[in-house]
């Protein structure tokens, strides 16, 4: 064979081996906190999917996508995290901290990419943010400095607060890392922080209705799958107790809810596409720093501030992205 033909017919074969590769379809594992016909669950898989198909990837010809739902049921996450684990995925994404640390529990091999966890360090998910070490890494939630925000909201609005309940379930997000900075920054504000943990629509009520009994009090609504869970409940609890309160999910204010101070928690679902996209391309989690959020919205229900006799300050008006008449 001449030198050029042969130089032509490797070419081809490497192109054919290329080619070839890319096609091969690469096995991914999804573990949500949600029920599959949850309308977040939806959201959050819809954003994930836009942005794996943004850097080149497509069901059916180079990935395959193997979701599990854990239908916001604690003691479900662990044999769907066994089921996952077992079909031997390249990466596993996983939502939220129970639901990585269920995932953590069955392998330290696979790379797992997390989203809306708000304690990835005290949770043991990772060693630093910058060098997270082991098999994790992926997207923080919130930082706990946030709650402080959300209690100078309360007070801004209801100057007469002295009191405000932290609520979430224990079970659905590293709760003591949020009420340790509420104990921190609540006295400088003169409010006492009240952990108030619940662990469904029993509890919820049961808590509200007992800390309205005290005049001048709030609720900090944490971003809790419970909660969410029963949006409605809590919202309308607030409004028959009169009791302002602020939201870590802006879905409560649409609800009815007074204010939040939040991120699109979906969003983090299609920045986890890029960790992906890394990770099958041949980076470590171990070397792929955890990202904060950076873009935050103040959303406010006037009508609602209305109906509980607040005066809006001016100066929250003023920084409020999304105001509901």
């Amino acid at each position: 064979m001449k030198r050029r033909d042969f130089i032509k017919a490797a070419g081809l074969a490497l192109a054919w081996s290329e080619a070839r590769a890319q096609d091969r379809i690469r096995r991914v594992g999804v573990l949500m906190i949600f029920a599959a016909d949850d309308p977040r669950a939806k959201a959050h898989l819809a954003k994930f999917k836009r942005g794996l198909v943004q850097l080149g990837w497509t069901e059916g010809r180079n990935i395959q996508l193997d979701i599990r739902y854990g239908n916001s049921n604690p003691d479900l996450y662990s044999a769907r995290a066994k089921e996952l684990v077992a079909s031997k995925p390249e990466v596993i994404v996983g939502n939220t901290t129970p639901v990585v640390a269920a995932l953590r529990r069955e392998t330290r091999t696979i790379p797992v990419v997390f989203v809306n966890v708000s304690d990835p360090i005290g949770s043991g998910f990772i060693a630093s943010m910058a060098r997270p070490g082991g098999n994790t890494t992926g997207l923080m939630l919130y930082e706990p400095g946030i709650v402080g925000k959300w209690l100078a909201m309360l007070k801004e609005i209801g100057p007469q607060l002295v009191r405000a309940a932290l609520m979430a379930n224990p079970k659905t997000l590293p709760f003591d890392y949020f009420v340790r900075s509420a104990k921190a920054t609540a006295p400088s504000l003169d409010i006492e922080a009240v952990p108030s943990p619940v662990a469904g629509a029993a509890d919820i009520e049961r808590t509200i209705s007992s800390f309205a009994k005290v005049p001048n009090g709030g609720l900090v609504i944490l971003a809790s799958a419970t909660l969410s869970a029963h949006q409605d409940l809590v919202v309308r609890l607030a409004a028959r107790y009169r009791l302002p309160a602020v939201y870590a999910d802006r879905d409560f204010v649409t609800a009815g809810g007074l204010m939040s101070y939040s991120t699109e928690i979906s969003d983090l679902s299609g920045q986890a596409a890029s960790y992906v996209d890394r990770i099958l391309h041949g980076a470590k989690p171990a070397d792929l720093p955890v990202q904060a959020p950076t873009k935050y919205e103040t959303r406010l229900n006037l009508k609602t501030a209305r109906a509980l006799g607040l005066s809006v300050p001016s100066s929250l008006l003023v920084r409020a992205d999304n105001v509901i008449e």
